[in-house]
This record gives structure tokens, sequence and C-alpha cells, in this order.
């Protein structure tokens, strides 16, 4: 996976993750990326920021700082995508109490 690809989907998951810190999905998957990130191509320190347009992710590699900027929107694309499906989003309902 390319550098490029593998900081927009860590970055798109994580954006998840902080909205719905309870989703575990969001979470393996946030580390899953990391991962990729660290081990292929070398990442440390990752750190983000966010503009009234745009994310900034900043990071270590090899010693030196890079950055780049990804467009708010398309960031917050899977959030919206998820939170707009019914099923990610019911109360967990374990039915009727039973004994035994």
């Amino acid at each position: 996976m390319r550098l490029e690809d593998a900081l927009f989907n860590w970055l798109q998951i994580r954006v998840v993750w902080n909205a719905r810190p309870q989703d575990r999905s969001a979470e393996e998957t946030t580390r899953f990326f990391y991962e990729i990130l660290a081990e292929d191509h070398g990442v440390e320190e990752l750190y983000v920021m966010m503009e009234k347009d745009r994310y900034t992710v900043r990071w270590q590699q090899k010693g030196q700082e890079q950055c780049r900027e990804f467009e708010r929107e398309q960031v917050e694309q899977l959030l919206r995508s998820i939170e707009a499906e019914p099923k990610y989003n019911k109360a967990f309902d374990c039915g009727p109490e039973r004994e035994g």
C-alpha cells in the first residue's frame, strides 16, 4: 500500500474512532493502519491538526518531519456514511433478561 493511501485510510478511521470511542472496530482498524505506516513505511510520531477545511498529518520518517494535507470533506466521508447507516446507530438491545 502506498504511503499516501495508508495515511488517508488511517486518518479516516481515526476520525471515526475519535467520534465513536466505544467503536472497537474503528479502534482495531486504526491500529491496523498505524502498523502498516510504522512497519512498511517507517512512520513515527503521527500528529493530526484540523483546520477549517483540511486535516494536516505530520510524522517523522527517517529522522525527518513530513506532512500531508487532506480535504476535510473527503476525510469525514466515512464517518458520515457510518452515521447515516441505521444498523450502526441502534442502541444495543439484549432482549428480556433470562436466568440460567
